[in-house]
């Protein structure tokens, strides 16, 4: 199993470089401009600080800039493999926060495998047909031996994917998954997906990386789920997934999932309260990176069993050895930013020394 953490604020690239120190082997940078400094910044002096840490987006938008935006995204993270050749990677998702922080819907997955293969041909240098303004032309990265950018070590792409259909675009397309605990649904589920993408494009699966991003609550000896300390460590991690099926449930009529299902009912009086016109703003606004008070009273220990990896660190270990048996390779988490350092070095103690 390896270990990630996640590292968004331009003024605490020390966070990554100390996470490098204790032993975690990867760091996303999320792409959410409206809630989240620029990631190439951030990628660009994560690079600069460390040296064994692989970098990459977790995850980069397509809907985010010029559209379709596949050649910049492309130029971005090649940029940031100049600095960190040989541990860089791309995350790509379809945006749902950082899309419905504007009102908008995350991207259409036939535009996403689009924008995938894009990125993939380009990285991997070869000349690409591309549609801009309803003009198609041929290209791809010129003047590559003057150094500008680095296309000769390996930039593996991690599709994010928390449905069927995104699940396995990853095995047609992809390097590796970015799915959720559990919101991606069980992982031999997943796995399932993306292997029937593979299978779709006669590809085989040797050296994929699965990796989940996983709420998570080490609970102190002899501490209860309803602490204080507890809820405000896993408060944001779970909202933050509440959020998702709100936008979720409203655009498609589904139906919400059992495991939100206790609060459902409350939570959604409880959004409509709000005001329509900036309802999509305080949805996502504390998004994995505080507790909203208002919302801190639907963290039961009935919602931290459903959405956690929870207990004592022994219990925790057990849950991870039972994810890598059905075929995960990574867990990233995401702490809020005033326990974040105290969170990954007791992980680091704790969880990673006995696995």
């Amino acid at each position: 199993m390896q270990f990630g953490i996640s590292c968004s604020k331009i003024d605490e690239i020390g966070f990554v470089t100390h996470a490098e120190n204790l032993g975690y082997d990867y760091c996303w940078v999320t792409d959410s401009q409206m809630i989240r400094s620029n990631p190439w910044a951030v990628l660009a002096l994560a690079a600069q600080a460390t040296r064994t840490i692989r970098l990459g987006t977790g995850v980069a938008v397509p809907g985010l800039r010029l559209a379709p935006v596949a050649p910049v995204a492309a130029n971005g993270i090649a940029t940031i493999n100049r600095l960190a050749p040989g541990r860089t990677f791309m995350g790509i998702g379809t945006g749902n926060t950082a899309m419905r922080a504007m009102g908008q819907r995350p991207t259409g997955i036939r535009a996403f495998g689009d924008y995938i293969r894009t990125v993939r041909a380009l990285l991997r240098g070869e000349e690409v047909d591309y549609t801009l303004n309803g003009l198609t032309h041929p290209i791809r990265f010129q003047n590559t031996e003057l150094r500008y950018l680095d296309l000769d070590a390996d930039i593996p792409i991690h599709v994010a994917g928390f449905g069927p259909r995104a699940q396995a675009l990853a095995g047609e397309l992809g390097d590796g998954l970015i799915t959720g605990i559990p919101r991606g649904g069980k992982i031999p589920w997943a796995l399932g997906n993306v292997q029937r993408g593979a299978e779709k494009a006669g590809r085989k699966l040797d050296g994929f990386f699965a990796c989940a991003l996983v709420n998570l609550l080490m609970l102190e000896p002899g501490e209860s789920l309803d602490s204080e300390r507890a809820i405000a460590e896993c408060g944001s991690a779970i909202m933050a997934n509440v959020h998702f099926l709100v936008d979720w449930v409203k655009e498609t009529g589904g139906d919400p999932p059992d495991y939100v299902k206790p609060i459902w009912n409350d939570y959604m009086a409880f959004h409509a309260e709000r005001e329509a016109a900036t309802a999509h703003q305080k949805l996502h606004e504390s998004h994995y990176s505080f507790l909203d008070p208002e919302e801190a009273r639907f963290i039961s220990p009935e919602m931290i069993r459903n959405f956690c990896i929870a207990g004592q660190p022994e219990e925790i270990v057990e849950q991870l050895h039972e994810l890598e048996r059905q075929g995960l390779n990574g867990i990233n988490f995401i702490a809020p930013l005033k326990q974040q350092y105290r969170l990954i070095e007791d992980f680091s103690e704790k969880i990673m020394a006995r696995m």
